[in-house]
């Protein structure tokens, strides 16, 4: 199984660098591309993004990119899920089922663990072929019931022991 470590996108040319990577077929219907998921970082400025650029700890080559809300203050907006989001998780398509998405969450969960008032990690995700729902539940995500933005809002316990992340 892949290892990862998460190196911070921050300044342009760090975004110059993770702007190549691609989805793999179909995803495009539940991930958009780089350059609106750039956007969007900035566009909702107020959910506290926090971006990395995902490389194998080995070879250091770069296998993703994966983007948080990273402690949204309170109060928070009806329109937000927080405070600890997992906004986007993007595996290239080259490097997809390498273990590199259970990695990036492992190394995401860790961090978040180490944040202030860390007591669940949520993301979303639409249904559908090829939806990263069964991913998400398989790793210990849990449908909450809850939606949002037409998107299913799961959640993941961090003060629990869970298996794959142990």
């Amino acid at each position: 199984m892949g290892r990862v470590r998460l190196r911070d996108v921050v300044t342009e040319a760090d975004r110059r660098s993770v702007a190549h990577l691609r989805r793999g077929p179909g995803q495009e219907k539940y991930l958009n591309s780089m350059e609106d998921i750039f956007e969007e970082a900035v566009e909702d400025a107020r959910a506290m993004p926090r971006m990395w650029a995902v490389h194998d700890d080995d070879s250091g080559k770069l296998v993703g990119f994966t983007m948080i809300s990273d402690n949204i203050p309170q109060p928070m907006d009806d329109d937000l899920v927080g405070p600890y989001f997992l906004w986007k998780l993007l595996i290239d398509e080259g490097s997809q089922r390498r273990g590199y998405g259970t990695a990036t969450l492992d190394a995401v969960i860790a961090y978040v663990r180490t944040r202030p008032n860390a007591e669940v990690l949520f993301t979303s995700c639409s249904d559908g072929p090829g939806s990263p729902r069964g991913f998400y539940l398989g790793y210990g995500f849990t449908d909450t019931g809850r939606v949002m933005w037409g998107e299913n809002v799961l959640a993941y316990d961090l003060t629990a022991q869970h298996p794959s992340s142990d």
